[in-house]
């Protein structure tokens, strides 16, 4: 059965609840922080504005797994098509056990089971995606299988928004859409930044060409879409409701377009160019630390600033 932190059923907008994943998110964030610093190495803003919505689908009960068994056959499948994004899910990872909390403390190193880029030999990660534009396909041909063999897993496949830049995610989508894969569930992390600029303010020649309309574009490719604020849990539980049952309905693929912030909840980093790939340090460090410490004040600190090897 699925193993949550947060068993819920009805109440997925409940006031208790929703502090309770704002406890886990503000924990993520400085998880992921101490990694990267101890690392000097991984994508920080990027895990930010991915925190709420893997903070939901892992703790609020919408993935269908089992840590213990992390090969269930009857478990949901999580594609993390922007594997740059994956020092932001091993914290959750970790917490929910998959693997050791100690495994974090050697995040990039020596030996180490976690990359840089997520990849399929960390338990809980599905497929290695550090060349984008190959979550979609993969997890494309994944629901294909599901559907042929009549089974009820879902097929989640995490997006960034930049990463729609790969001509390889149009292909998927235009035959997802004509195979009607009504157990595709496809998240685009739209926090409107690519490496080095934006994807539609354009200021320089580092930013566009423009993807908006992403919702009309999946639409027209045979999806259903839904557009969210990334970031709110009401909106987040809102748009997953319900989705096992599109299986039987034979409904068309979904698209959530989740619009987020890049570097969310650490304002020297929040959509601020040239902090892709950019580990905080000195000043800047201790501005992040004390914004995000100052998030969820009621809440008891899990682990020291200074002590980059404790996640308890």
């Amino acid at each position: 059965m699925s193993q949550t932190v947060l068993e819920t059923t009805n109440k997925h907008r409940s006031a208790r609840l929703q502090s309770l994943l704002r406890q886990k998110a503000q924990w993520v964030r400085q998880t992921v922080l101490k990694m990267a610093v101890y690392a000097r190495s991984g994508h920080v803003t990027t895990a930010f504005s991915q925190t709420e919505l893997l903070v939901a689908l892992y703790y609020g009960g919408i993935l269908r797994l089992d840590s213990k068994r992390p090969k269930w056959p009857a478990r949901d499948r999580f594609i993390l098509s922007k594997g740059q994004g994956g020092i932001g899910l091993y914290p959750i990872l970790a917490d929910l056990g998959f693997f050791p909390k100690s495994e974090l403390d050697n995040f990039a190193g020596r030996d180490s089971i976690l990359g840089v880029h997520a990849e399929w030999n960390t338990p809980g990660i599905e497929v290695i995606t550090g060349s984008l534009g190959h979550g979609l396909p993969i997890a494309t041909g994944i629901a294909q299988v599901g559907l042929l063999d009549k089974k009820d897993w879902l097929v989640y496949c995490f997006l960034g928004d930049a990463e729609l830049y790969e001509g390889s995610n149009w292909e998927a989508a235009i035959y997802a859409g004509s195979q009607r894969l009504s157990n595709l569930v496809c998240i685009v992390d739209r926090n409107k930044q690519g490496v080095l600029g934006f994807t539609d303010e354009i200021r320089t020649p580092r930013d566009g060409p423009r993807l908006n309309p992403v919702d009309n574009k999946f639409a027209a490719f045979g999806f259903d879409t839904r557009v969210i604020d990334g970031h709110s849990y009401r909106e987040i539980f809102k748009a997953f409701t319900g989705l096992r049952q599109r299986i039987a309905r034979g409904c068309k693929p979904l698209l959530i377009v989740a619009n987020t912030t890049k570097g969310k909840g650490a304002s020297v980093m929040e959509n601020k160019r040239f902090w892709h790939y950019r580990v905080p340090s000195g000043a800047d460090l201790e501005a992040a630390r004390a914004e995000i410490r100052r998030a969820h004040p009621s809440r008891k600190r899990q682990a020291k600033d200074t002590a980059p090897h404790e996640y308890e």
